[in-house]
């Protein structure tokens, strides 16, 4: 790649910009700086700025989503977005969340600038489990557990039914519910159709991936593998 391309591709500055930072000696290739913006590099191999390029095959990582934090521009409440260094969204492609988690949901949260691994997560055609656990205002029905699992239940307004989902009651008002899909607010609006309005809501798990053994705060990431969802 040019070595202006890098510095643009990857999010350091804009193309217009790059020249300038070459110019700077920002960028290093064993030990010499590289000085023309139309050298041919590998950006596995340059440093910027003293660093290497992160990322360089692709953006994977997790998060730990606090509460009161939105995935949504059009929502109200401090962004994901925030608790992310400002060159990822300047890379080539952006990066986007892999599905979304409402405002009062906290828990694990994917991201990527792979259009390819964001769809495969979120397709309900490659049903990938996400395990979810929450607290009612009232007891959940006990016949609950078998509607979820039917395959049969009709979330209001909506025309198909839900894909089955597996609903374990940890107690009358507590349990974990692991959906193979991702419909608008859909574990609020399955329970509340039960007379069970959520009051809090926890994403514990994307597929074989669990939060816990991440061990991240809320609002801290982390880099993951993408071959564990293969």
């Amino acid at each position: 790649m040019r070595a202006d391309a890098v510095l643009s591709q990857y999010g350091y500055c804009s193309r217009r910009d790059a020249a300038t930072w070459v110019k700077m000696g920002r960028m290093t290739l064993n030990g010499d700086v590289v000085g023309s913006a139309s050298a041919k590099v590998d950006p596995r191999e340059v440093l910027i700025k003293g660093a290497a390029v992160p990322f360089v095959d692709g953006l994977y990582v997790a998060i730990n989503k606090p509460l009161g934090c939105t995935c949504s521009h059009k929502e109200q409440g401090d962004l994901v977005d925030d608790l992310l260094p400002d060159q990822w969204h300047n890379r080539k492609g952006g990066v986007q969340t892999v599905g979304r988690l409402d405002k009062e949901t906290s828990g694990l949260l994917l991201l990527s600038d792979d259009g390819t691994f964001v769809h495969r997560l979120t397709s309900p055609k490659h049903h990938v489990p996400k395990r979810y656990r929450f607290v009612t205002e009232n007891p959940v029905p006990a016949e609950t557990v078998d509607l979820f699992a039917s395959g049969e239940f009709l979330l209001e307004g909506e025309q198909s039914p839900c894909l089955p989902a597996q609903l374990t009651m940890l107690s009358d008002c507590e349990g974990l519910l692991i959906l193979h899909e991702g419909r608008y607010h859909q574990v609020r609006r399955m329970l509340a159709q039960q007379g069970a309005a959520v009051l809090q809501l926890h994403r514990e798990a994307i597929g074989s991936l669990e939060l816990d053994a991440l061990n991240l705060a809320p609002g801290e990431w982390v880099a993951i593998d993408p071959a564990i969802f293969s």
